[in-house]
């Protein structure tokens, strides 16, 4: 699906204490990067605020005069795009995910209101059920229309809140997974991220999402035929032997890849024969074991 993407990251963050906050980190990693984590297939990412490093390179552009608002900020980042759909986030989004944005991307070609072919748009509705614009993805052409009609009629965009803009679009709703919405306003906020990405049952998730955008590279992971793998070489083997035995596999993997292999069916095929490996270990040892007990 095409698409170009808009990340507005240059809020004044009032209740941060004017903090940067699209630099501030959960999870090792900066917010935006996570923002732009979600949408790296988009075929243009505009990124409207002060340049600032980035994990991967995007547009840079900022609304006349700086600080004018969503509806400004929007407007600047749109005059950069050239694709049908475009996909509009803040850049303050921790937890949002590709699912998110894709469902996000396919909600406009359903049908829309009396008399349309296709919606306006799809915005993100929270668990709350509160509409999100700024987690949504638009069509150009209303989009570009609605925003032309606002500054003659007002005369400027700058400080116009989003709903006067949304108000006159037909747009689909998505029902928000628990997190994907999750906005850091408050420092109190960015603390319950934190604490959040650090919890049992998502912990993995997070760290391997975080560990494969530091190294640049796309990769499903199955994380119980690792950790399984890691398993019986630390037991069968040493303890030592589990990360070593996984660098190895991963290693193994990326060369096979390399040679025209899938990946993911690389990473398989290598950590079975580790695993068979590792369980041909252990039963020799335990048969020489059992027969110096034996002999004694």
């Amino acid at each position: 699906m095409s698409y170009d993407a808009i990340v507005l990251a240059g809020g004044a963050a009032r209740r941060l204490g004017g903090a940067d906050k699209p630099a501030l980190s959960v999870g090792g990693r900066a917010l935006l990067d996570r923002v732009l984590d979600a949408c790296p297939d988009a075929r243009t990412t505009v990124v409207v605020g002060g340049r600032r490093p980035t994990a991967r390179p995007v547009h840079w552009t900022r609304e006349d005069p700086p600080g004018g608002g969503p509806v400004a900020a929007l407007e600047a980042g749109l005059r950069q795009t050239t694709a049908e759909l475009v996909l509009v986030l803040s850049a303050d989004l921790p937890f949002l995910d590709r699912d998110t944005v894709r469902a996000l991307l396919a909600a406009p070609a359903r049908p829309g209101g009396p008399g349309t072919d296709a919606a306006d748009g799809a915005l993100l509705r929270d668990p709350d059920g509160r509409d999100q614009p700024l987690v949504a993805a638009y069509r150009a052409e209303p989009l570009r229309r609605e925003i032309a009609l606002l500054a003659a009629e007002h005369g400027t965009l700058t400080g116009l809140p989003l709903r006067a803009l949304t108000a006159e679009l037909d747009l689909a709703r998505v029902t928000s997974r628990p997190l994907a919405s999750f906005d850091c306003d408050t420092w109190d906020d960015l603390a319950a991220a934190r604490a959040r990405i650090r919890e049992h049952g998502s912990v993995l998730e997070q760290w391997i999402t975080a560990v494969k955008s530091e190294l640049g590279i796309d990769l499903p992971v199955d994380t119980k035929t690792l950790l399984d793998l890691a398993r019986d070489a630390a037991h069968g083997v040493a303890r030592p032997a589990a990360p070593l035995t996984t660098f190895l596999v991963g290693y193994a993997a990326a060369h096979a890849a390399a040679t025209g292999a899938d990946p993911a069916q690389a990473v398989a095929e290598a950590s079975r024969k580790a695993v068979d490996l590792a369980l041909r270990w252990a039963d020799e040892a335990a048969a020489d074991s059992a027969e110096q007990n034996g002999s004694g």
